[in-house]
């Protein structure tokens, strides 16, 4: 699987218009969309190799002209600085896993605290083993505990380490320290933008506030479909209750009243153990590949066909995912399977399945998922 797969779900079809409702700009030498200083941004893109009228050289010209407007805005050292910092954090973290296309990674999750004798550390460590043994790659961060845990099995080679510049925990652990693969962040949200963007699966293990946030955060970009569906499995040593009592207040606290729907529960998987999880996340991929919408329409790429009564009991029993009058691409208000629409460039050969999404109910996308990783292909 490439690293195309997880791309944006819903990238924009041009660069985004300027926001709405916000301060007048406050007048300058030139303005930084000045037709002279966009033509000069247009000769410098492609000095450095940028394509003239590309949408990729219309982005980087958006970026720089964004930046060409903080001067006239009046932005603080501070503010700059955070602006600067984030963007440089990103293009690193991108150089680095860009090295590694193919294979898939999933990110790790879990307490930096827990001693190796505990049993989650040793399931944390098998999981990683035989994530490993699938040909999978493991990104976690480089302190202790889990993520040590999530090191030592998939070893160095198989490994990223997301590391996070604390004043308590500095050092990364001695499985990564020093590989190519290991990128420090000043920024949690830097940091969680490439744990989520990079990984096709993700695995939760019990841990305090930090592994909190990022469940939350995956939990949250998976059910309001701004990230791409992947399994989410949590996992814990033998005999633990952590899960079973976080899955009791979940529904106590936010089912029970109303915050999440019935079917949100089912975008995380409780697993009794770390070949249980790798079993989960290796069928999620047995028939779908990835998505992606094009217009109104959720396309689904497999990895083979199915069946055309797989098919109908699908478009059946998933009728509340479809769009009663088509979309924008005036499509069949069914499921239906396809090829590629022509504003496709990726994954060509692959067969799909569309249908004009209501972009509501993500968890039952979840749902359909499943089920078509239940069909035997065509």
């Amino acid at each position: 699987m490439s690293a195309t797969n997880r791309q944006e779900l819903d990238p924009p079809a041009s660069p985004p218009p300027p926001p709405v409702g916000v301060p007048p700009e406050k007048p300058a030498v030139r303005r930084a969309d000045d037709p002279s200083i966009a033509g000069r941004l247009d000769d410098l893109i492609t000095e450095v190799g940028g394509v003239p009228g590309s949408f990729n050289a219309k982005l980087i010209k958006d970026l720089l002209t964004t930046a060409l407007k903080l001067i006239p805005d009046g932005r603080d050292t501070g503010e700059l600085k955070l602006i600067t910092t984030a963007i440089k954090e990103l293009r690193y973290a991108y150089r680095v896993f860009g090295q590694y296309p193919s294979p898939h990674k999933v990110s790790i999750f879990g307490s930096a605290r827990t001693p190796p004798a505990h049993p989650d550390y040793a399931s944390a460590r098998e999981f990683g083993r035989l994530m490993a043994d699938a040909g999978w790659m493991v990104i976690t961060g480089a302190g202790d505990g889990i993520m040590k845990a999530g090191h030592e099995g998939p070893g160095r080679q198989a490994s990223f380490g997301v590391a996070i510049r604390l004043p308590f925990e500095t050092n990364a652990n001695e499985v990564i320290a020093g590989d190519d693969k290991l990128i420090h962040f000043r920024y949690f949200f830097t940091r969680k933008l490439m744990f989520l963007s990079q990984a096709e699966a993700v695995a939760l293990v019990p841990g305090g506030f930090g592994t909190m946030d990022e469940s939350f955060e995956a939990l949250t970009l998976v059910q309001t479909g701004k990230s791409s569906m992947i399994p989410i499995v949590l996992l814990e040593g033998k005999g633990g209750t952590y899960w079973e009592e976080f899955d009791a207040a979940m529904r106590k606290m936010l089912l029970a009243r109303g915050w999440i729907s019935p079917e949100d529960v089912s975008l995380y998987r409780i697993m009794r153990s770390p070949a249980e999880a790798v079993d989960h996340i290796r069928k999620f991929y047995r028939n779908y590949h990835s998505s992606r919408y094009v217009k109104d329409d959720l396309v689904i790429r497999l990895r083979r066909p199915l069946r055309a009564a797989d098919i109908e009991r699908l478009s059946s029993d998933f009728s509340m995912l479809i769009r009663p009058d088509g979309g924008a691409n005036n499509s069949p208000t069914r499921i239906v399977q396809r090829g590629p629409f022509d504003v496709e460039d990726d994954h060509p050969d692959l067969p799909r399945l569309s249908f004009p999404h209501t972009r509501h109910k993500f968890a039952v996308v979840r749902q359909l998922i499943d089920r078509i990783n239940d069909c035997d292909p065509e």
